[in-house]
């Protein structure tokens, strides 16, 4: 992987991992169960994802 490859990677590890603090914040303060519920949805797509990239490290 080159040093460019490789910084893209940290970059998109980065920002999957404040958007899934993010959805982790809001689901926490909302008290609509359905939409608590799809705000965890995210949450754990954005987990999915950052193991997706973290994979490509190893």
């Amino acid at each position: 992987m080159t040093s460019k490859e490789l910084q893209y990677v940290e970059d998109a590890l980065g920002h999957e991992q404040y958007i899934q603090t993010q959805c982790c914040e809001t689901a926490n303060q909302l008290q609509d169960a359905q939409l608590k519920n799809a705000v965890r949805g995210m949450e754990q797509k954005h987990q999915q994802i950052f193991n997706s990239f973290l994979s490509l490290l190893n």
